[in-house]
């Protein structure tokens, strides 16, 4: 099959959150499972300048001109090829896409993001029809691309010619909308009636994500759980009216994790490999990371990691509502990630209060990422919300149990050691601040009894989450629907 990939972010050239790996991960097995595969990026400062994709592997293959409103507006395209039957398409216009960061300075989003990714889906539309891509599926990812099935129809209809069989559209959070004020649907060129409750409409604003939802042929989520749960007011952000609507078009599925990246057995980030059968290499990991937060390196007690965006979603208030257990009881807790500023200042305060037990690292650095889960004796993930997440899935695969809340993926990926103790690979608790004392309460139990805690670390192990299944997966979902 044909199959082209719209998002905004891609590992390993651009990455804020598990958007990237899922279509960076996705791609790569498509096509080595021989599809041919296209994806399709903004052109970022960072994609450009990454070390992977030199100017000599890069191709600038035209122009662009794009209708954006009552003025066109233009670009260029270029494109490389990282793998066999992979193509990354590049859509670049240095106003929009050579900045710093993707979607905002840090401290808001950039306030022309409207612009920026209409014009983004309106190029990936135009560069199809230019080139004869005749695709069997487009598949859009979030917000950013939501417009896409809209324009590729609308462009099919005017030049009465068919560019993709099939259109796809992926939330991989509901959360994030892509709400934009009202005015700004005019630079979409779409009919005035596209604006209205049955279209993109959403309170007095315009909303890419519902375009996307409403659009697209198929939907899908990223786990079977949290499709169930944005169809509910307390999960929907919104939009679980809408969802209803598409529900007998809904599907949930599992992302899976890139095994060439993240491995015990290979990684090349971690100081000692290590496997099921052998785990000598894991207690090198946690000496290790105990020595780098500045702990003794001997330490016998409980280490607990977290590696997450310090938003409210990630669950981090729940955290620090038990700073007493904290204080009460003999572990290390190590914090890695950046986000609100409210809350950074507060894990700061608590690393403050508890120099000795607990440690923070603000930058998000991929090589202590891989060092905390593999070093960690439990994951700490007390998610408010979580439509797949990927750490729980690594933790388990590195033998580091997680404590997780009962929430979209979560439930769907970790087995609690209470509902099945021959089978459980985790602890699963209510997101709320009791829920979570109650697992780090149990955690410290099971450390207790070795055996126990052995069985457990086995149990994940020996879990297939591999892209492999996932994509095979996908590759069904696409054939069936085409």
């Amino acid at each position: 099959m044909k199959i082209v990939h719209v998002a905004s972010e891609m590992f390993p050239y651009i990455k804020t959150g598990g958007l990237a790996d899922v279509v960076g991960a996705l791609a790569n097995e498509l096509a080595r499972k021989g599809h041919e595969v296209t994806v399709f990026l903004p052109g970022y400062r960072s994609v450009i300048e990454h070390p992977d994709v030199a100017p000599s592997l890069r191709q600038s293959l035209g122009r662009l001109r794009i209708e954006m409103g009552n003025r066109f507006m233009s670009g260029d395209w270029q494109a490389f090829s990282p793998a066999s039957n992979l193509r990354v398409c590049l859509v670049c216009r240095e106003e929009f896409f050579d900045r710093r960061l993707p979607y905002g300075n840090g401290e808001r989003d950039y306030e022309d993001n409207y612009l920026r990714f209409i014009f983004f889906c309106k190029a990936v539309v135009e560069i199809m029809r230019s080139t004869d891509l005749d695709a069997d599926i487009v598949h859009g990812h979030d917000w950013q691309a939501g417009l896409l099935p809209l324009l590729l129809r609308a462009v099919e209809q005017r030049y009465r010619r068919n560019l993709a069989m099939r259109t796809v559209h992926t939330i991989h959070n509901i959360a994030f909308q892509g709400l934009f004020w009202m005015g700004s649907f005019y630079r979409t060129n779409l009919p005035a009636e596209l604006m209205g409750i049955d279209g993109v409409e959403y309170y007095g604003q315009a909303s890419m994500m519902k375009a996307g939802l409403l659009f697209a042929d198929r939907v899908t989520t990223v786990s079977p759980q949290y499709a169930r749960e944005i169809q509910t007011p307390e999960f929907g952000c919104g939009l679980d009216g809408v969802v209803q609507l598409r529900v007998d078009d809904l599907s949930g599925m599992i992302n899976g994790i890139n095994h060439k990246i993240w491995h015990p057995a290979s990684d090349k980030l971690l100081p000692a490999n290590y496997s099921r059968e052998d785990l000598e290499g894991k207690q090198k990991c946690r000496t290790e990371l105990l020595r780098e937060e500045g702990f003794d390196p001997e330490y016998q007690g409980t280490v607990f990691g977290m590696v997450c965006r310090l938003t409210e979603q990630k669950g981090v208030q729940l955290v620090l509502a038990n700073q007493e257990f904290f204080e009460r009881e003999d572990v290390k807790l190590i914090i890695l990630g950046a986000g609100d500023q409210r809350l950074e200042e507060a894990v700061r305060k608590l690393c403050a209060a508890l120099p000795e037990k607990v440690a923070h690292h603000a930058a998000l650095d991929e090589r202590l990422s891989h060092l905390v889960e593999a070093g960690s004796d439990f994951f700490l993930m007390p998610s408010m919300f979580e439509p797949c997440g990927l750490n729980q899935m690594y933790s388990q695969v590195y033998g580091t149990v997680p404590v997780a809340t009962r929430v979209g993926g979560l439930i769907d990926t970790v087995v609690d050691i209470e509902d099945d103790p021959e089978a459980g690979t985790g602890i699963l608790v209510e997101a709320t601040a009791e829920g979570v004392e109650t697992g780090l309460t149990r955690a410290l139990a099971l450390k207790a009894d070795p055996d126990r805690y052995s069985a457990v670390q086995t149990n994940g192990m020996k879990r297939d989450f591999s892209w492999k299944s996932a994509a095979e997966a996908y590759a069904a979902f696409y054939e069936e629907l085409v």
